[in-house]
C-alpha cells in the first residue's frame, strides 16, 4: 500500500464516522515528521506495515473520542509546537488573533517601553509563551488554578526558550497578594455555559478539562469576578483583552464599560466573522 492509498482509506474511514477527514493527513505528517508539501512529494512511496497498524489504532482512538492533538501530543500555535494533554485546553486558531491584537495595542500605548503582562488561566501557556517570544519588551507572568496545567505550560516555555514566570492561583489572586500592578491583563477564561455541555463534541466534552471549559450557568462567572479584581491590579494606563464565547461579547463589553468608565472598549471579530474578542484600554481608573 502506498501512502496515498493509506491516506484515501483513512479519510474514508473518518468520513463514515462523521469525523474530519484532514485528521488522516495530520497523523501521517506526524508519523513521517514532515510538512504538507513534503507529504505530497512522498505520496507514492510505500507505507510500512507498522505504520498502517499504528494508523488504524490511532484512527480508532480518535473515533472513540480522543482529540487528534492528544494522540500526537501537540498542537501548532503561532507557528510553534505546544505540547498538550488532558490537563490543558487545546489552543485554537482564534486565540492567535487575540495575541495579535494585544501586540498591536501594546505598541499603540507603550511603543518599546517595558510593560508587565499577566496571562490568566494560561493552560498550555500558548498566549504567555507566544507574547514573551514575539516581544521581548513584555515581561510576562502566567497563572492558572491547575497545578497540572502549570506543569505543562512550564515545559512548553522551557522547550521554546520563553522567559515566563508562572504562578499558581485563582484568577488574579497572586498579583493581589503581592500588591503589585501591571499594564496588561489578557485571558481566555472558561466561558462555555453549563447548559451547553451536552451539545459539545465528545472530543471536547470528555477529553478537555472542564475547569478550562465551563464558566457557570451563563458562561460569564469568570468575567464577573475579573471586574472585581481588575481595578486593583491595573495601572492608570492599561490594556485588558478577553476571548469570549459566541453571543457574550456585548455583555462582557458592558461589564468593562461599567468597571472602567473612562477607558475605550472594543469588540473585535475573529477570522470567521464572530464577535470573539473584547478589549478595554486607555485610562483604567474609576
Amino acid at each position: 500500500m502506498t501512502i496515498r492509498e493509506a491516506l484515501r482509506w483513512a479519510s474514508s474511514f473518518l468520513e463514515e464516522k462523521g469525523l474530519e477527514p484532514p485528521v488522516a493527513e495530520w497523523l501521517l505528517r506526524h508519523y513521517y515528521q514532515v510538512n504538507r508539501a513534503k507529504l505530497l512529494m512522498i505520496l507514492d512511496d510505500n507505507i510500512e506495515h507498522e505504520l498502517i497498524e499504528r494508523l488504524k489504532t490511532d484512527l480508532n482512538r480518535h473515533a472513540e473520542g480522543s482529540p487528534v492533538q492528544h494522540i500526537i501530543g501537540y498542537e501548532e500555535f503561532y507557528g510553534r509546537r505546544f505540547s498538550v494533554n488532558e490537563h490543558v485546553l487545546i489552543p485554537r486558531p482564534e486565540t492567535e488573533e487575540l495575541v495579535v491584537a494585544i501586540q498591536e495595542l501594546k505598541q499603540k500605548f507603550f511603543q518599546k517601553e517595558r510593560v508587565h503582562l499577566v496571562d490568566v488561566g494560561t493552560g498550555s501557556g500558548a498566549i504567555a509563551v507566544t507574547l514573551a517570544l514575539e516581544d521581548e519588551s513584555i515581561d510576562v507572568q502566567a497563572m492558572d488554578i491547575s497545578e497540572m496545567a502549570l506543569h505543562t505550560a512550564r515545559e512548553n516555555a522551557e522547550k521554546l526558550g520563553a522567559n515566563v514566570r508562572f504562578k499558581h492561583g485563582d484568577l488574579l489572586t497572586p498579583i493581589l497578594e503581592e500588591g503589585t500592578r501591571v499594564e496588561v491583563v489578557v485571558s481566555n477564561p472558561p466561558y462555555i455555559p453549563l447548559s451547553d455541555a451536552s451539545s459539545l463534541a465528545v472530543h471536547v466534552r470528555e477529553h478537555e478539562p472542564h475547569l478550562a471549559l465551563f464558566g457557570g450557568e451563563d458562561g460569564l462567572d469568570l468575567y464577573r469576578r475579573f471586574m472585581e479584581q481588575l481595578p486593583r491590579v491595573l495601572k492608570e494606563t492599561g490594556i485588558v483583552g478577553f476571548e469570549v464565547g459566541v453571543g457574550q461579547a456585548r455583555m462582557v463589553e458592558k461589564m468593562l464599560q461599567t468597571t472602567f468608565p473612562h477607558a475605550t472598549t472594543e469588540v473585535k471579530l475573529d477570522i470567521n466573522g464572530k464577535e470573539r474578542m473584547v478589549f478595554a484600554y486607555g485610562k483604567m481608573t474609576k
